[in-house]
């Protein structure tokens, strides 16, 4: 049956099947190997999601369950196109995309963090996007150089 010829419940379906598109950075897309892997591995998962609920009979709710689905493959399939894998860094000299930096703040706080691109970064599991405020302050440097970030300083104590 033709979708024009359904009835929708209420103005509440309509709306839960009609999400807005997740917000695409305007920052090159960034990645590691880690990285571009997570977004294959969760566009899968929409893909195997928006499949299942295809199988439902009720069309409100297929909609309803292929909305959120639909929305993260169309985001995870611009962010695979736009992917730009990285290499790894050939030293750890210096801090760049994909090295983990361990700093120390004045308050004596010592913290790691792996620069990754915008969508693998997870401050709590211990990566941060390459254009948060730390990264970017810490890109280019070297173990002791200091930065200062809202007049508190960081010194770089190690790179891997």
């Amino acid at each position: 049956m033709s979708v024009a010829f359904t009835k929708e419940e209420s103005a509440e379906t309509a709306a839960e099947t009609l999400l807005p598109d997740r917000p695409v950075s305007e920052h090159p897309n960034l990645v590691t190997q880690e990285g571009l892997a997570a977004l294959e591995a969760e566009r899968d998962s929409a893909r195997i999601a928006f499949e299942a609920a295809n199988g439902i009979e009720d069309v409100n709710e297929k909609r309803r369950q292929q909305a959120g689905p639909l929305r993260d493959l169309r985001y995870l399939s611009e962010r695979l196109h736009s992917a730009i894998l990285m290499p790894m860094p050939e030293t750890n000299a210096i801090v760049a995309f994909g090295t983990t930096v361990t700093f120390e703040r004045e308050d004596g706080r010592v913290q790691t963090y792996r620069i990754v691109g915008e969508d693998e970064a997870d401050p709590k599991a211990g990566s941060i996007s390459y254009v948060s405020p730390v990264a970017w302050l810490l890109s280019g440097k070297r173990v002791g150089d200091v930065v200062t970030l809202n007049g508190q300083e960081l010194e770089v104590i190690s790179i891997s």
